[in-house]
């Protein structure tokens, strides 16, 4: 209804082609230069969405925004409003320069912009605008702007060189590092806005209208990335130290979602580990959704979420609420398919090396890919199952060993094994799932016949 869809319509529940990105034109340039220029068209290369707004970023540095777009207006309180924008608009206030990194919530917009044409080091300045009721905007005060402005703690004299940025619903956390101390990597963490639950980190829940640095975190660790939930915040180190701050202990859970005896909002950084006194090794990336947060860890090859967890967000096969990291069941490589990434790398770190250009090559690995796939998808299908069964992800050590290096097998003797092998907490499980599932299939005969005999009423009306 704002237009953050990119298209003048109704609510779409699959995804609609923006086609204004398939004739995207620069906006610095001049009626000639598009001319001359018409068949290099722009690409997006940087995306985000926050309340009702979206933004991109093309590949030559433009920002685009669409849905609430704030706006000057004389008949509002403060000269401010937001208009719903259905198309992409240019941003021209940054004209002339990159845009590099951006950030919205749930009115408000922040950006990171080169401070020349192209991005250098650490010329990165901070702009923010929208709404600003609680400081959000780190402007040093309350009142709202329909442009971009200059945060001066983050300015093109700023000591501090600015390099990630995150938006909560209202609030905002940036990374920044000391300039020109490129050998040594410490970072700090720096927040405004709203901070009655803590997501501020900065040991109470006051609100902030300009960045203060997150002072709890250690001064000695490199921060690589931040975001934030609704009411939450979350770092990581290259080290592979989380920290979490905010509602309900940082997990973004709202008060009457508690999942313990022991609650309360963490004011202050909590150090978070994905096992017992265990770092997250060799981090990526943290995420927060509403209430929830995922990190990326060992090089991209494992998933870790806690938090919230209905609808299964948390992707570890269960709906409840978890305290303390947990695994995603994300399928693990076979060691084919580590041979064949392996070797991938291997062939684009030597730009030198031949490439195999047979056909029977070429139709082989087409081949070996599909059978990689299909293989994936019947272990997830397989990892479903099982779950449901027996009430755990699906693990090798699962097979019988009579399947193992075995061709063929009798379906019913091996269940039969199986059954007799099982403990009496498994067959508890099973009993218990059985029932669950006829009294579900039960339900659906049920409600399918209740349809069938409206379908008939309808379609065969008294009198006819």
């Amino acid at each position: 209804m704002d237009g953050q869809l990119g298209f003048d319509g109704e609510h779409s529940a699959k995804p609609c082609l923006m086609e204004q990105f398939l004739k995207l034109d620069n906006p610095d340039s001049s009626t000639d230069e598009l001319k001359t220029k018409s068949n290099m068209l722009n690409k997006v290369s940087y995306i985000k969405a926050g309340g009702m707004t979206s933004v991109a970023v093309d590949d030559l540095g433009a920002l685009w925004i669409w849905g609430n777009n704030p706006q000057q207006s004389s008949s509002t309180e403060g000269g401010f409003s937001f208009i719903s924008s259905f198309t992409p608009t240019p941003v021209r206030d940054f004209l002339g320069r990159a845009v590099v990194k951006v950030a919205c919530g749930n009115e408000h917009v922040v950006v990171l912009v080169s401070g020349g044409e192209v991005h250098k080091g650490e010329d990165l300045i901070c702009y923010s605008w929208g709404s600003n009721k609680h400081g959000q905007l780190g402007l040093g005060d309350r009142e709202s702007r329909h442009r971009p402005e200059i945060i001066n703690t983050f300015n093109q004299d700023s000591p501090w060189a600015v390099y990630e940025v995150a938006c909560g619903a209202f609030h905002t956390a940036l990374l920044a590092r000391k300039k020109g101390a490129n050998d040594i990597p410490e970072s700090m963490c720096w927040t405004f806005g709203l901070g009655e639950n803590g997501q501020l980190g900065h040991g109470t829940t006051h609100t902030a209208v300009s960045p203060e640095p997150v002072k709890e975190l250690p001064d000695t660790v490199h921060l690589i990335s931040v975001d934030c939930g609704l009411f939450h915040t979350s770092v990581v180190s290259s080290a592979g130290d989380v920290w979490s701050w905010g509602m309900e202990r940082g997990l973004g859970l709202c008060p009457g979602a508690r999942v313990s005896a022991v609650s309360g909002d963490a004011i202050s950084p909590l150090l978070i580990l994905c096992e017992e006194n265990v770092k997250f090794q060799n981090p990526v990336q943290v995420t927060c959704g509403a209430a929830h947060t995922v990190i990326v860890a060992n090089d991209g090859h494992q998933l870790w979420a806690w938090g919230r967890g209905r609808s299964g967000v948390l992707g570890n096969g269960k709906t409840t609420d978890c305290l303390t990291p947990t695994l995603v069941s994300w399928p693990e490589l076979t060691e084919d398919v580590k041979q064949e990434e392996t070797k991938t790398n291997k062939e684009e770190d030597n730009s030198t090396e031949e490439k195999k250009d047979s056909q029977e090559v070429a139709e082989a690995d087409e081949k070996l890919k599909a059978l990689q796939l299909r293989l994936s998808t019947m272990e997830q299908y397989v990892s479903v199952l099982h779950h449901s069964i027996f009430g755990k992800p699906f693990e090798e050590k699962d097979i019988p060993t009579s399947l193992q290096n075995s061709g063929t097998f009798d379906v019913a003797k091996e269940w039969e094994n199986m059954l007799k092998s099982a403990d009496r907490a498994k067959l508890v499980r099973l009993e218990m799932f059985y029932r669950n599932m006829l009294s579900g299939v039960k339900d659906q005969l049920m409600k399918r016949r209740v349809m069938e005999a409206i379908k008939e009423c309808f379609s065969n009306p008294k009198g006819n």
